[in-house]
């Protein structure tokens, strides 16, 4: 895109392409070596590099080796806005990141949780118009990959605080959709809830705000949206930990 408009490419691969990854590993498997040849511990997806040290001094003394090694020999720069020294906790790598602990574990980073949350607002959105099972259905497509690509997490408590998100998503829409007060404490108590508690649940309050009370969570339990499809991330997250 140039100026906004689509230009014949001259040089270069597309971006996404298969073909990227095989040539920079032929560009940078010297880079490889020489990692390797240092004893150094490190990780490498096409031009995406960690590497791992015992301290911070040791880390900017690697950064000033690599930086010469790579123009040097390979004729590359290092993009330094996009590098840095630093603890593997305040680091990301294709999504995940550390936990701080001295025994670290692989978790979410929290980029990659507010990417998600981005993605699935617009299916709110689109859901106020939609039967709530349909919603849940476009929103388990996304999930469904998206818990499947960080299935190597080490705790499942991001995965719960998204369900606990999601699961309040979802009552809102259901709560707008019922509309009127007479709609609503009719659906409440279709659902189990006795009538001084419907009544009490109909206040002016927001959607948002009544989706987390205890009634509207009774009413509209996990497991009644369970049984309407909704797939926990939580429980997929443990699925796949107790097939791998």
């Amino acid at each position: 895109m140039e100026g906004g408009l689509v230009s014949p490419r001259t040089k270069g691969t597309p971006q996404s392409s298969p073909l990227s990854p095989l040539l920079s590993n032929i560009l940078l498997d010297e880079l490889d070596q020489e990692l390797e040849r240092r004893n150094h511990l490190f990780v490498r997806y096409a031009d995406d590099c960690n590497v791992y040290v015992q301290s911070k001094a040791a880390g900017e003394r690697v950064m000033a080796s690599l930086e010469r090694f790579l123009s040097k020999r390979l004729r590359l720069r290092i993009k330094r806005d996009k590098s840095a020294v630093a603890r593997p906790s305040d680091r990301t790598f294709f999504g995940y990141t550390f936990s701080p602990q001295r025994q670290p574990r692989l978790m979410v980073a929290p980029k990659s949780i507010r990417r998600l949350k981005a993605k699935l607002k617009p299916l709110f959105r689109h859901g106020r118009g939609m039967k709530l099972v349909d919603t849940i259905g476009r929103l388990n497509r996304v999930t469904r990959g998206w818990v499947a690509y960080f299935r190597l997490a080490g705790s499942a408590g991001h995965f719960r605080e998204l369900d606990k998100w999601i699961r309040r998503h979802l009552r809102a829409i259901q709560w707008r959709q019922w509309k009127t007060p007479r709609t609503r404490t009719r659906k409440l108590l279709e659902l189990g809830l006795p009538l001084f508690q419907a009544r009490a649940v109909c206040n002016r309050s927001g959607p948002w705000r009544n989706a987390a009370t205890p009634n509207m969570q009774f009413a509209l339990s996990n497991a009644t949206l369970a049984s309407m499809g909704f797939l926990s991330l939580t429980g997929e997250y443990q699925r796949l930990a107790d097939a791998s």
